[in-house]
């Protein structure tokens, strides 16, 4: 279970980079057909015609975003109530705290385009936060994390003498 944590966290992580390169991808392609004197408004957009390079950096953004970040962030907030791991809960949810934050100012940046500072940044803290996840629980030795309360102390025990024997 901490290695499906784990793999969750590094994926967030790997898909905020993801959606940074394909965000500019995206406007590269809305500079690239500027410079060759297209008109980028508002009948184009909405035509769904707009095509040429990067626009598919828009639709790699907005689902990755909107919708396959924010589940693995819940997926990660659920699992981390099976490890047993000190903080697992707290940077699970302050994960998905984040995230939601980047929703909600991706959505509202249309209305106020200067929320984008914060969106930008936000994205770095959603990585910080993920990375910090991901890492805790492999740094965290198993009897460690095991002997809080409730946990079997004979588990503990013989997960010590096996890290001794391969020492």
């Amino acid at each position: 279970m901490r290695r499906f944590y784990s793999g969750l966290a590094w994926a967030i992580a790997a898909g905020v980079v993801v959606q940074a390169a394909a965000i500019a991808f995206a406007f590269g392609g809305v500079l690239n057909r500027v410079s060759e004197g297209d008109v980028i408004d508002k009948a184009l957009l909405e035509s769904g015609g707009a095509g040429g390079v990067g626009e598919l950096g828009f639709w790699i953004h907005a689902i990755g975003g909107a919708g396959l970040l924010p589940l693995l962030a819940v997926v990660l907030l659920v699992v981390s109530f099976f490890v047993r791991v000190k903080g697992a809960r707290l940077w699970a949810t302050l994960t998905l705290a984040l995230i939601v934050l980047q929703v909600v100012l991706g959505f509202s940046l249309t209305d106020l385009p200067y929320l984008g500072l914060i969106h930008g940044a936000n994205a770095l803290a959603v990585v910080a936060a993920a990375v910090i996840a991901a890492m805790r629980v492999r740094r965290m030795p198993r009897a460690a994390a095991d002997s809080g309360p409730g946990a079997d102390a004979g588990a503990a025990s013989e997960e010590a003498t096996s890290n001794a024997v391969s020492a």
